[in-house]
């Protein structure tokens, strides 16, 4: 049997979605300070910042006497986790890639601040919904869909990437799941080749997305108009944000079939 750690009072948070994570099992009265873009919610914005995901002020970290500091796995650099630790402070590394693992690190940040309670209920939460999102769009018709997340220059996302788990839960079937990189660049002769049924796309707006593939009309998601954009903080941070992400993509996609 797991003995819980001793509850941590003075926090600091290393990534953005760390910190969404504290603020959702109502830790965030322990939150001293974190890194750029943690904007969610709005009062993560008024917390002190310490550098971002490339560097960490270390002198300021160790100032503000933290009793645990969280990392976040694919985000926060070996070197600075082990400069921390090298202060002599405690370090604890939360590892979210998949949709799965959310609600485990819901109830581990629960456990590093004795907020499990609340960190259950939110993890129980968040996977009533996915589950229902799930038998939804089980049997669903497929759509071939080409993931944007940048336009220029043109990124994707292969088949690890949380935001394929989630068009694939909605019954999207991402184009490029097979490439070997998580966000690889590619060409737009690639996209033609591939010919998706539908665009999805978290860079910028949706006028400006459709006004970027008129180019194509001969590609049957802008022939039949099926071009569509999520916000990229709720479709692509492993939070449980990324409910309402699921939520969009799943609408997105069902509107396409209807349509």
């Amino acid at each position: 049997m797991r003995v819980p750690p001793t509850p941590a009072h003075r926090l600091i948070s290393l990534a953005p979605g760390l910190t969404e994570l504290i603020y959702a099992v109502g830790a965030e009265q322990t939150l001293l300070a974190t890194v750029e873009y943690s904007d969610y919610p709005e009062a993560a914005k008024k917390i002190p910042r310490i550098g971002d995901a490339f560097h960490v002020d270390l002198e300021r970290v160790l100032g503000l006497q933290p009793d645990l500091v969280l990392a976040w796995a694919t985000g926060t650099p070996a070197t600075t986790i082990e400069q921390i630790q090298a202060l002599g402070l405690r370090v604890s590394v939360i590892d979210v890639q998949h949709l799965n693992e959310i609600s485990g690190s819901l109830v581990r940040v629960g456990e590093l601040t004795g907020m499990q309670a609340q960190a259950q209920q939110a993890a129980q939460t968040f996977e009533q919904g996915i589950a229902a999102l799930r038998s939804q769009y089980a049997a669903k018709l497929p759509l071939r869909t080409f993931v944007e997340v940048n336009q220029q220059p043109l990124y994707t996302v292969n088949g690890q990437h949380v935001i394929s788990e989630v068009l694939s839960l909605c019954g999207g079937v991402n184009v490029f799941a097979d490439l070997n990189q998580l966000a690889p660049v590619i060409g737009i002769e690639a996209v033609l080749k591939a010919d998706p049924d539908v665009i999805l796309s978290t860079d910028g707006t949706l006028e400006q997305v459709q006004q970027g593939w008129r180019a194509w009309p001969q590609l049957n998601a802008v022939k039949h108009k099926h071009i569509y954009v999520v916000s990229a903080d709720t479709a692509t941070r492993a939070t449980p944000r990324l409910l309402q992400g699921a939520q969009d993509i799943c609408q997105a996609l069902q509107q396409a079939r209807t349509q």
